[in-house]
């Protein structure tokens, strides 16, 4: 049986046939997702409070991008409907900001249920609504440490409000002078979210923004406070990046500086207002934003839950430590022996990334070896990989690094590290214009004899140790040499500012995935009923292929879509895509590795790679994908896809209607917890002729054509890791 929940409207009224949502509403169901985990009295109490955190970061970025992106086209485009839903941009906002008002109920319940239990467990969020004589009396105290870093600015009634910069807090204070309203703001700046104190064993936690609020009156000693609010300001994150594009090092990265401050300047998209105020007090503060009244909200939910942090462990608080497997039976100066006979997967969270830290220092140490090349787009503070890259470099090595500078919300995290590794010694490019390059894309060449060989790593997701421990992702390495051919022709590309060209074994888009994508679903429609198609992604809203996947359902070929995100397609629509199903798991890790799979069996194709079947992915983005030819490796890829289809427990199912159900009973059934047992358990045998008996890669198959100052090290703070 199917749970009962409230169903949320997936959108405008639609013909029964119609086979598409539109991708804002699709991604807000996934986020209601994220929100019913928060809601599930079966995860534990701060994995819910990490979920909800989880919601309003999402929500945020929601509205920087896609309600800035549309904000745009409402603009430049307003009479350009959007194809699968019949909406003009104004239409789309406005259903938006309507779905976001409905989970708005939701999430203050669960914030609600959350709070009283953390109450029942001696943890006190103090409410200065309703306050006990000894917290005010602490929280004042608390106050006096922190009023002399508060600067409030008072504006007139004619006056303009200053500047608010976006994702900051703010406190707003109205005073009364004779017979007119002034504001005080005071800025919240670089003041800690929150403190705590503990009285008589519970632990009381004191947020920062209504502490301030609250005790307005003392910091404002002259004035008449007569209300106050908490704001928070969400400003348009769409800003235009095609200027961005050429120039020397220096030059792109100071373009890319002036673009982060742009951005911070831009339109609000939303404004949050947490406090009661008055009508007239409320509408006031709007003007002065100059923001739309239906793109402001008032949720009775703290703006920052980042104190869960703070709060101690207790039984059945948070989930059961899962560790990721360090060890995978190799070590440093044994992956080059065993790669050059067996590929080698990585599945991540379930094991770490420090296997593949280790093939990069065992290269840097090989005297064979002669470059190491590397997309990077989102990488850890304190990257290890980069490290790794950095200690090559000073071994002698050719390093180049594809240093992706327009990876959103991380383009100054990418500047510094541009720097660090010029410093380092490293050969530094950037994206291409027109193209980002979000590939996970690393060859190693070495010259052996008189010939040269290559290590070849693909993969789903970042090179970034702290994701890495947070999302499942894969990462495959092989020897094969046409592989780390095509790796090489796609780095001599990038490196003169062009896109790669057609490659014989890697799929890498836009000119060579999407076409091989469709070939390969051609020869499962063939197959008619016989035919198989599973693919697990991301998300998905490009046209061509969900026509295709709709001509292999009308085909009789069985379609399963593992999607944990944004997906445009509608399953279970008779005489069209009633061989499809859809399925999205949201547990504790973040869905994110793609794999690729036509067939089944022997005769099965599987690829894995770095890109979803979203427009951008498609054709707007440099992408790499591999295909995973080995018994073992394809036997690991296979039990991921079974434990997806097993999975009741974290995966709901998609309905014609656009809804997710779960299905009742599925306690036991998580996929994500199958595959830790799974994964972490694994080890290999390093090579030797003992060891290899037995050993037997499945036979290549042939490709489906397509159709016609301080140092660097120092910096890191990984100083010891370079000492020879």
């Amino acid at each position: 049986m199917a749970e009962k929940q409230k169903k949320t409207p997936a959108g405008p009224e639609l013909p029964a046939d119609n086979c598409f949502i539109n991708r804002e509403i699709s991604w807000l169901s996934f986020n209601e997702r994220v929100l019913l985990e928060a809601a599930d009295p079966a995860v534990p109490l701060l994995e819910r409070l990490k979920f909800l955190m989880i919601y309003q970061s999402n929500l945020e970025e929601f509205f920087r991008v896609r309600i800035g992106i549309l904000t745009h086209r409402a603009l430049l485009t307003p009479d350009k409907a959007d194809d699968y839903s019949g909406l003009l941009p104004a239409g789309q906002i406005g259903e938006a900001l309507r779905i976001v008002s409905e989970q708005q109920v939701t999430a203050e319940n669960v914030w609600k249920t959350i709070r009283s239990e953390l109450r029942d467990n001696g943890v006190d969020v103090l409410d200065f609504r309703k306050i006990s004589k000894i917290d005010e009396l602490m929280s004042k105290k608390l106050f006096g440490d922190i009023k002399d870093l508060l600067f409030p600015k008072i504006i007139g009634p004619d006056q303009a409000l200053p500047f608010l910069w976006g994702e900051e807090l703010y406190v707003i204070g109205f005073l009364r002078r004779g017979t007119e309203t002034h504001l005080a703001v005071v800025p919240l700046h670089r003041i800690p979210a929150y403190q705590t104190f503990e009285i008589e064993g519970r632990q009381k936690i004191v947020l920062t923004a209504p502490l301030v609020r609250h005790f307005l009156p003392q910091l404002l000693k002259k004035e008449t406070v007569t209300q106050a609010a908490i704001v928070k300001v969400t400003r348009n994150a769409d800003v235009f990046l095609s200027t961005v594009s050429s120039g020397t090092n220096e030059e792109l990265r100071q373009k890319m500086s002036t673009m982060l401050t742009r951005r911070r300047r831009e339109q609000p998209v939303r404004v949050l207002i947490g406090g009661k105020l008055s009508d007239a007090a409320r509408a006031l503060l709007i003007k002065k934003l100059r923001v739309p009244e239906k793109n402001v909200f008032s949720p009775a939910i703290p703006f920052d839950l980042s104190f869960r942090s703070c709060i101690g462990h207790r039984d059945g608080f948070r989930y059961e430590e899962r560790r990721p497997a360090k060890e995978i039976g190799l070590k440093k100066g044994e992956y080059f022996r065993y790669i050059e006979h067996e590929d080698l997967l990585l599945s991540y969270p379930f094991q770490s990334m420090l296997p593949f830290v280790d093939l990069l220092y065992e290269a840097a140490d090989d005297p064979e070896v002669l470059s190491v090349k590397i997309t990077l787009y989102r990488m850890s503070v304190s990257s290890k990989i980069a490290a790794a890259l950095a200690y090559a470099a000073d071994r002698g090595k050719d390093v180049l690094c594809l240093l992706e500078l327009r990876a959103r919300f991380d383009e100054q995290n990418n500047i510094d590290y541009s720097e660090m590794l010029e410093e380092a010694g490293c050969r530094v490019i950037y994206g291409l214009p027109g193209y980002k390059v979000h590939s996970k894309l690393c060859v190693i060449t070495r010259r052996k004899g008189g010939s040269l060989s290559y290590i070849t790593q693909v993969g789903t997701g970042n090179y970034n140790e702290v994701t890495g421990e947070q999302y499942t992702d894969l990462s495959l390495i092989t020897a094969d040499r046409a592989a780390g051919e095509d790796a090489e022709a796609v780095f001599a590309a990038l490196a003169q500012g062009e896109l790669p060209a057609e490659t014989q074994t890697l799929w890498v888009a836009p000119r060579s995935f999407k076409t091989r994508l469709l070939a390969l679903l051609d020869r499962e429609i063939a197959k008619g009923s016989d035919g198989r198609v599973a693919f697990k992604i991301n998300s998905m809203n490009n046209r061509e292929v969900m026509d295709k996947l709709i001509e292999c359902s009308q085909a009789g070929v069985r379609v399963e879509l593992f999607i944990r995100g944004i997906c445009c397609l509608r399953p279970g629509i008779p005489g069209k895509t009633d061989n499809i199903t859809v399925r999205s798991v949201v547990g504790r890790w973040l869905e994110h590795s793609r794999i690729y799979c036509f067939g089944e069996g022997k005769e099965a194709r599987l690829f894995i790679g770095s890109g979803d079947l979203l427009n951008r992915n498609v054709d707007r983005r440099v992408e790499a994908f591999m295909e995973v030819k080995m018994a073992d490796t394809r036997a690991q890829i296979f039990e991921i896809l079974e434990a997806l289809r097993c999975d009741r427990e974290k995966s709901r199912t998609m309905q014609a209607d656009g809804q997710y159900l779960r299905e009742a009973g599925g306690e036991g059934t998580s996929s994500q917890e199958a595959l830790y047992r799974y994964f972490s358990a694994r080890k290999v045998q390093p090579w030797s002729e003992k060891t290899a008996r037995g050993r037997k890669a499945e036979p290549a198959r042939p490709e489906v054509s397509p159709p016609s100052r301080r140092s660097f090290w120092e910096k890191l703070g990984w100083k010891p890791f370079f000492k020879k």
